[in-house]
C-alpha cells in the first residue's frame, strides 16, 4: 500500500483518486479552495439553482465505468440521469430553426430535410459516416491509452476521411473543420451546425483540425444526458464514492512544493511549511500551478508534448425567470452569430476580443430540483470568449441574443449574475480563466496535451490539462489512465 498524495479535487483528481483508492493505496487531496469539482460548481440564489460550469454530460459510459469498478453501486443509483431529447434546438442567422433528436442519425436526417430542404439532411448523415471513421480510428490512442511514446504519428496523420474536392484544377482533401463545412456540406446553416461544436470548446474551425469532426459525432453516437439536479450532483457523486473508499480531503489546503528525494517525488510541502510523504504524486492542476508547486520548473509530460495554454474561457449568465418552463421547450437551444467570421476574428485574431453578437447555448433544464417552484425557470446563458477578457457590458450582449430563443425573456426575468473568466480562474487556477479542449490528432501535435506522466519519478498528472485533454469524458478517462499507469507501471496500455 503506498502513500498517494493527489493536488486539486477537480473531476479528473476525484476519478484518479477513487480507482487508486480501490487499488489498496492511502489516498489524500489537497485541494486550496473549499469545495470539490473544479469548474463543476452550483451557484444558489432565492430558491435558483445553477450549473456554472458544463451543462450537460456526454459520453456517460466513462463515469459509468468508474462507479462499477469501484463499488458495488452504479452510477445510476447515485444519479439520476436524464436523456435530452432533443440533443439541441438551432436558431440560425437567416431565422431557420431546427430541433435534432437525441442519439437518431435518422431523425436528424429528417429534421434537417424538413427544416434546411434536401440533401441537409443527406449531407450531414453522410458526414456522420465518415466522422465516425475518424473516431474509430482516434478513440484509443487519444480517450482510452496512455500518449503514444511516438506520439508524432498521432501529429502528423489526419484521421478524418476528407471527400476529394476539385478546386483550382486541384483535387484536394479538407484539413479543417471549416473546409469539411464549405466542402462537404455547403449549406452556411449545416456548416454553422457544424462548427458550433468546436466552438463550444473555444477551438478556430478555421484552423482546428478535420478530425474535430469527432465533437459532434460523440454526441450523434452517444446522446447527451444531464443528471436531476445538474452536473453538480455527478460531482457530489464522485465526491461521495471518494470519502466511501476513505479517500482523505483536506479542502483549504495549498500544495506549495514538491519533495524530491533520488530523483523521485517523496511527498508535497502545504501552506504553512507543513510535509505531507507520498510515493506517488498526482496533479490535477492547470500548468502555471504545477509550475509554481515546483519552483517554476514543473516537469513536463513525457514524451516532448508541451503543455496546451488555452486561449479561450467562457461568460455565463445566469438568468431567474417569473413564470414556468412551457411545455416542450429544448433544454438546450444554440443561437448563431449573425456574422460568423466577425464572430471569428473577434476571438481568435491577433488581439482577442469580444464579439458582440457572438454564438449563445441557451439552457433551459427541465428540473424542479433548480426552482423555487413550478412558477419559475431557471436558465443560463454561455458565450466563448478570449482569456482574461472582463465581463462588462458582455452580459447584456448575451441577453440580447437569448431573447431570439426566448422572446419574452426581459418581461420574465427577476434577476442575472454573470459568471466571468476571474470566477473560472479563481476556481481552478487556469490563468485567465482558460478552458482546456479535448485532444485531437494531426495538426502537427497542437492539439495533443501532455502524457500523464513526467520525468520525475512517481510524478503523474491528470485532468484536463494533460492526456487526453479538456471535456467530462475525457478527464474520467484521465483519471482511469493514472490510476493504471501507478498501479501497473509504465506497461500499462489502457482499458482493453
Amino acid at each position: 500500500m503506498a502513500r498517494i498524495a493527489v493536488i486539486g479535487a477537480g473531476m479528473g483528481a476525484m476519478a484518479a483518486a477513487a480507482r487508486l483508492a480501490v487499488a489498496g493505496h492511502r489516498v489524500a487531496v489537497y485541494e486550496r479552495t473549499e469545495t470539490y469539482g473544479g469548474a463543476v460548481r452550483r451557484f444558489e440564489r432565492d430558491g435558483f439553482s445553477f450549473d456554472t460550469g458544463p451543462g450537460l454530460l456526454p459520453l456517460p459510459a466513462v463515469w459509468r465505468d468508474l462507479f462499477v469498478k469501484t463499488g458495488k453501486e452504479p452510477l445510476e443509483s447515485c444519479v439520476e440521469l436524464v436523456q435530452v431529447d432533443p440533443s439541441s434546438r438551432h436558431v440560425f442567422a437567416d431565422g431557420t430553426e431546427v430541433s435534432l433528436p437525441n442519439a437518431s442519425r435518422a431523425g436528424v436526417v429528417a429534421a434537417l430535410d424538413e427544416a434546411l430542404g434536401a440533401p441537409a439532411g443527406q449531407r450531414w448523415g453522410d458526414f456522420l459516416v465518415r466522422a465516425r471513421e475518424a473516431w474509430d480510428r482516434t478513440r484509443r490512442p487519444l480517450l482510452e491509452e496512455p500518449l503514444w511514446s511516438d506520439w508524432r504519428v498521432l501529429a502528423e496523420r489526419e484521421p478524418y476521411p476528407a471527400v476529394p474536392h476539385k478546386r483550382l484544377l486541384r483535387t484536394r482533401r479538407a484539413g479543417t473543420l471549416a473546409e469539411v463545412g464549405a466542402w462537404e456540406l455547403r449549406d452556411p446553416r449545416l456548416v454553422a451546425l457544424l462548427e458550433s461544436h468546436a466552438l463550444a470548446y473555444g477551438l478556430d474551425p478555421r484552423t482546428v483540425p478535420a478530425n474535430a469532426a469527432v465533437l459532434p459525432y460523440m454526441e450523434h453516437a452517444f446522446g447527451m444526458w444531464c443528471p436531476r439536479g445538474g452536473l453538480r450532483e455527478l460531482a457530489r457523486a464522485v465526491y461521495e464514492r471518494c470519502r466511501a473508499r476513505r479517500v482523505e480531503f483536506r479542502f483549504g489546503t495549498e500544495v506549495t512544493g514538491l519533495v524530491e528525494k533520488d530523483g523521485g517525488v517523496a511527498g508535497v510541502e502545504l501552506a504553512g511549511g507543513e510535509v505531507a510523504e507520498a510515493e506517488f504524486v498526482v496533479a490535477g492542476v492547470a500548468p502555471e500551478v504545477l509550475d509554481r508547486v515546483a519552483g517554476g520548473t514543473a516537469p513536463r509530460g513525457e514524451g516532448g508534448v508541451p503543455p496546451q495554454r488555452g486561449a479561450a474561457s467562457r461568460i455565463t449568465v445566469l438568468l431567474a425567470l417569473r413564470g414556468g418552463r412551457p411545455r416542450g421547450t429544448a433544454h438546450r437551444t444554440v443561437v448563431h452569430a449573425p456574422d460568423r467570421e466577425g464572430e471569428l476574428d473577434a476571438l481568435f485574431g491577433a488581439t482577442p476580443t469580444v464579439s458582440a453578437r457572438p454564438t449563445v447555448t441557451v439552457l433551459r433544464p427541465d428540473d424542479p430540483a433548480l426552482v423555487p417552484g413550478p412558477d419559475h425557470e431557471a436558465v443560463s446563458l454561455t458565450s466563448v470568449v478570449p482569456a482574461g477578457v472582463g465581463a462588462q457590458g458582455h452580459a447584456e450582449n448575451l441577453i440580447a441574443v437569448a431573447e431570439r430563443a426566448i422572446p419574452d425573456l426581459r418581461d420574465r426575468l427577476l434577476w442575472h449574475e454573470v459568471r466571468t473568466p476571474a470566477d473560472i480562474a479563481a476556481e481552478t487556477g487556469a490563468a485567465g480563466g482558460a478552458v482546456p479542449a479535448p485532444a485531437l490528432a494531426a495538426a502537427g501535435g497542437r492539439l495533443l496535451h501532455p502524457a500523464n506522466s513526467t520525468r520525475v519519478a512517481g510524478l503523474f498528472t491528470v485532468g484536463g490539462w494533460s492526456h487526453p485533454g479538456g471535456g467530462l469524458p475525457h478527464a474520467g478517462m484521465s483519471g482511469a489512465l493514472v490510476a493504471g499507469l501507478v498501479v501497473e507501471g509504465p506497461e500499462f496500455r489502457g482499458s482493453q
